[in-house]
């Protein structure tokens, strides 16, 4: 019998929720907690007499600690899945250990107000010291560490797909494949069409910050930062066909770059359109993808949260988008003295994640491996304590996990390189 809340009702927490109340003899108490409640009295509804679950829901602020702790006192929970904002991360990691349960999310912190002066003044030394440009990042994260391990309380960090499973790939890469990992290249094609003249596929507030900020790649123990947008690849995608693919950084390259330092290379690449391009740039150099709050009217507003509102919510294209997601991991290493390369991957089909949950696959693709590590946490298999990242953890109960409930791995041992 376990205990469980997850914050948050967008997209991914919706996926999240359908996953767990099918695995009922696990999840078999679940609180939706959102500050629209109205959206959590949906799914459950939409969820009765489908699950033994039993699904109650509560309207709560994720900036009020005080509201948190009310909450999770009253409810008990075993774990916390953070499916809402990566802003709030360290105010309901702080509430976990207030509480004594354990915590999950899936995207690193990063502050709502990037020009905050004390956080600014942060970062503006990391980008002296170390290269590092990016706004996301898991520093903070990883200093609860030692709070979590004395309470025993395990915080899983970034368990999606990008991050979450493509760290898994990599530890079961290592495990499995590799004496030694050389180069890592993660690639993510959404090869899906929603018919929509510009939209995006997850939250736009933290899709199009992160899509507008510099890239950056790990190579020989530095950071190597570069323009948006500025290096293009294509590749030729299963059951997507051939796309480009841009250069962008992303959380998982720090984790692995930790816990990997063997890898002498580490890049990520996602695929967009000239369409998204030509948009996004449009939108940027007008100023709409700034986090800098404007007076307007007599108001404040944040450019982007503006946008946010304009255009359409993620969680309502799953029955107009078609096509296929492809996400994995390709590698370089040694095995046994010689050189060998691996790619190991997922396909999700649109379509078949709607006529399932109710959402597209890139929805899909995040909720399915949230439910995945947090039913690892409840069932005991993932026991060590403190702030870890995926690949700290024995991958082969995940993937078996993502092998069964929707998200199945395949395998090349002669893949086409990116370079």
């Amino acid at each position: 019998m376990s205990r469980v809340i997850i914050i948050g009702c967008g997209g991914v927490a919706q996926v999240a929720i359908h996953k767990c109340c099918q695995l009922d003899s696990v999840f078999t108490d679940l609180c939706i907690a959102s500050r629209t409640i109205e959206k959590c009295d949906k799914v459950k509804k939409e969820l009765e007499g489908k699950t033994k679950t039993n699904i109650t829901t509560c309207k709560i602020d994720t900036n009020n600690f005080d509201e948190l702790v009310k909450l999770f006192k009253e409810y008990k929970p075993e774990i916390v899945m953070n499916l809402g904002m990566p802003y709030q991360n360290l105010i309901i990691m702080d509430a976990c250990l207030e509480c004594n349960c354990h915590y999950l999310d899936t995207a690193a912190y990063e502050p709502e107000d990037v020009n905050e002066p004390n956080w600014r003044k942060d970062y503006e030394r990391r980008v002296k010291e170390k290269n590092f440009t990016a706004y996301f990042d898991y520093k903070y994260q990883w200093e609860y560490d030692k709070k979590f391990k004395e309470k025993g309380l395990i915080a899983l960090l970034g368990c999606g797909f990008d991050p979450g499973v493509t760290q898994a790939y990599v530890a079961y890469a290592k495990k499995h494949e590799f004496d030694r990992i050389d180069t890592l290249d993660i690639l993510d094609c959404n090869g899906g069409d929603h018919g929509y003249p510009f939209a995006t596929n997850f939250n736009p507030e933290i899709n199009l910050r992160e899509v507008s900020s510099e890239g950056a790649y790990y190579e020989n123990g530095k950071w190597i930062s570069v323009p948006a947008m500025s290096i293009k690849k294509e590749y030729n995608f299963d059951g997507v066909g051939m796309k480009d693919m841009y250069l962008l950084h992303h959380e998982e390259i720090e984790s692995i770059a930790k816990n990997y330092p063997e890898i002498k290379r580490i890049k990520f690449y996602m695929t967009f359109g000239e369409s998204y391009l030509r948009h996004m740039n449009c939108l940027e150099n007008v100023g709409l993808l700034s986090t800098k709050a404007i007076d307007f009217n007599g108001q404040k507003i944040v450019p982007i949260q503006f946008l946010k509102a304009l255009l359409p919510d993620p969680a309502s294209l799953g029955p107009r988008t078609h096509g296929k997601t492809n996400i994995g991991c390709i590698f370089r290493g040694v095995k046994d003295g010689k050189e060998k390369t691996y790619y190991i991957y997922n396909m999700c089909d649109h379509q078949e994640s709607y006529k399932e949950v109710g959402s597209q696959a890139v929805s899909y693709t995040t909720g399915v491996p949230a439910m995945c590590g947090a039913m690892l946490i409840l069932k005991k298999i993932w026991t060590t304590p403190g702030s870890k990242t995926v690949e700290e953890f024995d991958p082969d109960p995940f993937i078996e996990a993502l092998d069964k409930y929707g998200l199945p791995k395949t395998e090349s041992y002669n893949p086409v390189m990116v370079d």
